[in-house]
């Protein structure tokens, strides 16, 4: 990839940042921490890897996308956004009632007169631990059916002391599903209190393997090591894929990096501004 391209991807990046913030200081709530840490994750697949086109999200042919971590979503909204699967005006209308955007992903809304589909939106999730279930589904299917298409499940940290995403690993490394490739955003904090100090996942990759998953490990805020191994990930056959990312709760803002009481609140006015010049200046 050149490295030019890398750059304007940074740069991107900057933006995706400073719109995440301003939606969620907007809506007046919402979870900054694990929206900041998916950026270059979702960037790099969006812009990079993902069969997709947002003028027609439906198509039969496109990837699947399954943020497993749906409180993660202002991210993937605002890439989506930019994308152009819907307006930006949208993101304005953040967690508002009947609005397209809730505070978790939802398929689908009540419209003006009747029920519409959230362009770009796979599954409803929220509740963690089974966002990995419905991918292993969905990737199923297409083997069964010879498709080509690559579902992507993204998942938190946190929802890996749930017992429903340990059957799916279980389940998918021994059907071998091997259009299926996980990206785990591993930040190491979830809502109140540290993994570690919670319920420890370590040792990760460990795990994944017995599983008979083929695993990859990156610091998930390179754009050069996540494009790298989604790329090796989509050619590797035989086993289903998982790139353990490892990130920063709240990256690109000072005071709310590896601070767990910024998992799900609205910066105020003062501290808007503030983390906005951080990452202007950054």
């Amino acid at each position: 990839m050149n490295s030019t391209k890398y750059e304007d991807l940074r740069s991107l990046c900057k933006k995706f940042r400073k719109i995440i913030l301003e939606t969620i200081y907007n809506a007046g709530s919402g979870h900054p921490g694990g929206s900041l840490s998916l950026v270059e994750i979702l960037t790099t697949l969006y812009y990079l890897h993902l069969n997709h086109n947002p003028k027609d999200p439906f198509c039969e042919e496109r990837d699947r996308v399954v943020l497993s971590k749906g409180h993660g979503c202002p991210a993937l909204y605002v890439i989506l956004a930019e994308l152009g699967y819907f307006s930006n005006d949208e993101l304005k209308n953040l967690r508002k009632v009947g609005a397209m955007l809730q505070g978790h992903p939802s398929r689908i809304y009540n419209g003006t007169d009747e029920i519409k589909f959230v362009p770009g939106i796979e599954v409803s999730t929220g509740s963690l631990g089974y966002g990995l279930s419905v991918g292993v589904g969905i990737a199923l299917g297409f083997k069964m059916d010879n498709k080509k298409n690559i579902v992507y499940v993204i998942s938190s940290d946190g929802e890996h002391q749930e017992g429903s995403l340990w059957e799916a690993v279980m389940f998918a490394g021994a059907k071998k599903i091997d259009n299926l490739i996980e990206i785990i955003d591993y930040n190491k904090l979830q809502q109140e209190n540290k993994i570690e100090d919670t319920v420890s996942l370590e040792p990760l990759k460990e795990k994944y393997l017995s599983f008979n998953w083929h695993v990859y490990e990156v610091d998930g805020h390179s754009i050069e090591e996540i494009d790298n191994a989604i790329n090796q990930a989509k050619i590797f056959k035989g086993k289903p894929k998982v790139i353990v990312a490892h990130t920063i709760k709240g990256k690109g803002v000072s005071f709310m990096e590896n601070n767990v009481d910024w998992h799900g609140k609205a910066p105020n006015e003062e501290l808007f501004k503030k983390a906005i010049e951080e990452i202007e200046n950054s």
